[in-house]
């Protein structure tokens, strides 16, 4: 059976530029980053699956006005396997949203026209917004499912592709959506893979993420013109010094390292600012900042708001002003554990196709594993990637795709 996989996954180049081209075309950015959503993106690729062969497929639509179609749509595609669903099903995690090409002076090209550029040493490689994040992930578990279908043959596991929306700003309306609404989609023995994480070599199984908090600080003063600071009281003034001693002081208590992660330690980030007084001359009496912290999973959020009060008393107390803030995300993970199913298939399945020496890692970032995670349903994070994600000029390299398609139908094969 593998053989006659793999021949069909080798044979599917052509077909994986096809899928790239087209999902690439049909922009998906998230209404909280200016876009319509991925209603588009998730009909073709529902048409075009129903077309190629794969014929059961569900729609989940989370309700959202700002949408278009007013909804996020998540797609579920299922091949039924020979074991019994009760021996565990396999499910790929992708998501079919995009970030927004950034600056396009800095592109070669058209973001949403996919290229083909063969100047690689690597091979050809497939250029545009979404070709790596997530598409490679999406068009390789396709491959995998569509060799199956093309020959006639049956995975050992029920294989359950997911194409997610809303990935790209925190899975409210995708994986975080379904899991609330939908658990029953889910059981404790399904092993999940994301592949949506990796490095160059496809030796890095991440198995752990750290908790992740997006911090909104909100410092009231009191407004006054700039040459009588005596009057008023400058929330800019404090904000700034809030901004500091919440990440030094955060950094110097929450210390421990974890040499799993890169970085091994938490980070607490002070990052967007925005604007308070429209002109020079008026000291501001309002003041916001955000953070961007990234906490090792041992860390409690408790322990956390507790250190970040005693900050904020200490500001208050100093420069007479009023201080709130406000959770914006706030992800925390539960890691999956090294002996776990999903991890010893995939390992050997990586070592297989790609003939490396996979091992665990845990992550910065956030991905979809951390919904199910936090379920009791053991998932773990993989590709081959080049890393160009979120840059200008993204690429995937087609070579990439049909390796990865054959450790996912390698996954689904195995006992």
């Amino acid at each position: 059976m593998k053989e006659k996989l793999f021949s069909q996954i080798d044979n599917s180049i052509e077909l994986a530029i096809e899928l790239e081209t087209e999902l690439t075309k049909r922009i998906a950015i998230s209404p909280d980053s200016g876009g319509e959503g991925e209603y588009d993106k998730c009909i073709f690729l529902e048409e075009w699956l129903r077309a190629h062969g794969i014929t059961d497929l569900k729609r989940y639509d989370t309700p959202d006005d700002r949408a278009k179609g007013n909804v996020r749509p998540n797609l579920i595609a299922t091949i039924q396997g020979t074991n019994d669903e009760s021996e565990g099903r396999l499910w790929i995690l992708s998501h079919i949203d995009v970030v927004p090409p950034g600056d396009e002076k800095l592109w070669n090209s058209d973001p949403w026209t996919v290229v083909r550029k063969d100047d690689l040493p690597l091979g050809p490689r497939l250029i545009g917004r979404g070709t790596e994040d997530n598409q490679q992930g999406l068009v390789s578990s396709v491959l995998a499912a569509l060799a199956f279908i093309t020959q006639g043959l049956k995975p050992v596991h029920t294989l359950k592709l997911l194409f997610a929306s809303d990935e790209e700003v925190g899975s409210t309306y995708g994986i975080e959506w379904l899991v609330k609404n939908h658990s029953d989609l889910f059981k404790k023995n399904d092993m999940v893979l994301v592949p949506d994480g990796g490095d160059e070599k496809g030796e890095c199984i991440e198995i752990a993420e750290k908790n992740i908090y997006w911090v909104r600080f909100a410092t009231h003063g009191k407004q006054t013109h700039g040459s009588r600071p005596d009057t008023g009281v400058n929330a800019f003034i404090a904000g700034c010094d809030l901004a500091l001693l919440l990440h030094y002081k955060l950094t110097d208590v929450f210390n421990a390292r974890n040499l799993m992660f890169d970085p091994d330690y938490s980070t607490f980030q002070p990052t967007k600012k925005e604007a308070n007084v429209p002109n020079i001359n008026t000291i501001p009496g309002e003041d916001v900042f955000y953070m961007d912290m990234r906490v090792l999973p041992h860390y409690t959020k408790e322990a956390i708001c507790e250190e970040i009060d005693k900050i904020i008393s200490e500001v208050k107390e100093d420069y007479n002003v009023t201080i709130e803030y406000s959770f914006l995300q706030d992800m925390e993970s539960i890691p999956t554990s090294e002996n776990a199913p999903i991890v010893k298939l995939l390992t050997n399945a990586v070592k297989e196709v790609y003939e490396v020496k996979p091992h665990p890692i845990g992550i910065g970032g956030g991905t979809m594993a951390a919904s199910l995670r936090n379920i009791g349903i053991d998932c773990a994070v993989w590709t081959k990637t080049n890393e160009s994600l979120h840059q200008p000029n993204e690429y995937t390299l087609l070579k990439n795709i049909i390796g990865d398609a054959k450790v996912m139908a390698l996954l689904a094969i195995s006992k």
